[in-house]
């Protein structure tokens, strides 16, 4: 018995000195770093989805663009009352999340090339919770109106939004109605 309890030691000591030499993830570590990566940007996803779920409810008062939390938004990207804030809003929910960027009121902003999903990405499923999405004007010729990723359900983009009908919601947007869609966190 104790050959064998010998011997298995014997390759098990063998196994853990050459498997770093090998390549293998697991033994050497880099699987956890891995493993560590992607759990700290899935929780970050989870908490500006639930900041921006808090704010669901959230109205204009006293006027267009205007009310205690519309201005918290707009002062957080360094604007008073009376102007847009989808942008500011979605800017607002990633600061409170701890993140600098993005933090903009104009939402073409948020949509600069180098963050936007390619087509290829967008048909694998890449999208994920907390990516920023925008919804183009053909009358403006840009992006006008920005919000936040809660799901992809099949053909419907889930999400938490600002100044959609003068307030924050959830709503339930086609995916053929989305332009771009931003990813701020990887």
């Amino acid at each position: 018995m104790a050959t064998i309890h010998s011997l298995f030691l014997g390759f098990l000591s063998i196994a853990l000195c050459i498997s770093p030499a090998t390549g293998n993830a697991v033994l050497d570590g880099r699987c956890n770093n891995v493993y560590a990566r992607v759990r700290k940007t899935d929780l970050l996803r989870q908490q500006i989805d639930e900041i921006a779920a808090n704010e669901t409810g959230v109205r204009e008062m006293g006027g267009d663009n205007k009310g205690p939390e519309i201005s918290k938004y707009l002062a957080y990207v360094g604007l008073g009352d009376g102007h847009e804030w989808c942008a500011a809003f979605a800017s607002w929910c990633y600061g409170q999340a701890g993140r600098s960027m993005p933090r903009n009121a104009w939402s073409p902003a948020l949509f600069p090339k180098a963050r936007c999903y390619t087509k290829e990405q967008l048909l694998k499923g890449d999208v994920r919770q907390a990516d920023l999405f925008a919804i183009y004007s053909s009358q403006l010729k840009r992006i006008h109106h920005v919000g936040l990723v809660k799901a992809i359900d099949g053909p419907m983009l889930i999400s938490v939004e600002g100044n959609s009908h003068d307030r924050v919601e959830s709503r339930r947007r086609p995916l053929t109605t989305i332009y771009a869609i931003a990813n701020w966190i990887d």
